[in-house]
């Protein structure tokens, strides 16, 4: 009795030991994967992952592994495969974490949780420069959202022109996930676009004789002829008293535009014979699209313009930015004299 009680002794301790050591293993497995997927692996070295449209798992891996990302490539890849998240990558601009988990970064990734870029844009000259500007803030380049708007075909689905699709784009500020498309982009600012104009403006463009492409092309040389928004109303009255007239806009910031030279400071009568259809000197009427993005208050300017019998205006010789008006040409010339002579004091000949 003695011996089997002694060896039955001896074996619930092997028993228990034995199922000490599998808990002791299964508690360290545990931990394994615990930390591979829930330990901080994501490090400070880069703010944002961005992921092209198209891009697979081995270039997303690649980007991790070469920028520094994460700690451990290891386990981050274990988690990925594991998270099957190697057939389901999306593009996008993802904000990291310092400290993230790889399970975190992973669904983070798997889902497309992005976090939105903020555009603003105000007064770009030319569609090159917009077109440039997004670019440097969304995944496609320069080239394909020109090609877009330069895209007559395009246009002409929006009711534009290639020449005054440019007075879509309303200045203010945007929200657009990172790999927005060209199409996509436009779409958006074309409801934008759509919005604002509102049927009181609609109605008010209509008053004037004009549709909301033209109120934009106007308001853009408004815009290039106000250095003060507090002129623009009575600018954006001249021009329209012209037009009511038949007679030509003759702006200068057009004669600039036909030039494609904005380091011009001075018109010189060399300059008034461009021929283009900008060069409001040669031909009558407005130019077929914006000389520049015009702002929100150009418009407003445009649509609300205050009541004169204006027809002329040149720039005030104190070179404070305003305007010295005048309802005839002999008035006209005494204010241009003056300017021409402040700018010759100054030495500007161009």
């Amino acid at each position: 009795m003695t011996t089997e009680k002694s060896s039955s002794g001896v074996f619930k301790k092997f028993i228990i030991a034995l199922v000490i050591l599998v808990v002791i293993a299964l508690a360290g497995t545990g931990i394994f994967y615990y930390l591979r997927l829930f330990g901080p692996n994501v490090t400070d070295k880069q703010e944002y992952l961005y992921i092209h449209t198209d891009a697979n798992f081995d270039e997303v891996y690649k980007t991790i592994r070469e920028q520094g990302m994460v700690k451990d490539t290891t386990t981050f890849m274990w988690a990925a495969h594991n998270m099957k998240y190697i057939t389901h990558v999306k593009p996008g601009k993802f904000k990291l974490r310092s400290g993230m988990s790889n399970r975190s970064l992973i669904n983070m990734l798997k889902s497309g949780t992005q976090e939105p870029v903020t555009i603003a844009f105000h007064n770009l000259r030319l569609k090159e420069q917009f077109a440039g500007f997004v670019a440097k803030k969304l995944e496609p380049d320069s080239a394909s959202i020109l090609k877009l708007l330069d895209s007559a075909k395009f246009a002409e689905q929006y009711g534009f022109t290639k020449d005054n699709i440019y007075t879509v784009f309303i200045p203010n500020s945007y929200q657009f996930y990172w790999n927005t498309t060209p199409e996509k982009f436009f779409r958006r600012m074309y409801a934008n676009y759509e919005k604002f104009w509102t049927p009181e403006r609609k109605q008010k463009a209509a008053e004037l004789n004009l549709n909301q492409q033209q109120v934009s092309v106007l308001a853009s040389i408004v815009d290039a002829e106000a250095s003060h928004d507090d002129e623009m109303p009575a600018i954006a009255g001249l021009y329209l008293n012209r037009l009511q007239k038949g007679m030509k806009l003759q702006s200068d910031p057009t004669v600039i535009f036909a030039m494609n030279d904005f380091t011009i400071k001075r018109v010189l009568n060399k300059y008034l014979v461009k021929d283009s259809p900008y060069n409001t000197y040669l031909y009558k009427g407005l130019p077929p699209g914006p000389v520049m993005m015009p702002s929100v208050n150009a418009i407003k300017a445009v649509l609300d313009p205050k009541k004169t019998d204006y027809i002329y205006m040149c720039a005030k010789e104190d070179f404070s930015g305003y305007h010295n008006f005048a309802t005839n040409e002999a008035e006209h010339k005494v204010n241009a004299r003056k300017w021409q002579q402040a700018l010759n004091e100054r030495n500007i000949k161009r």
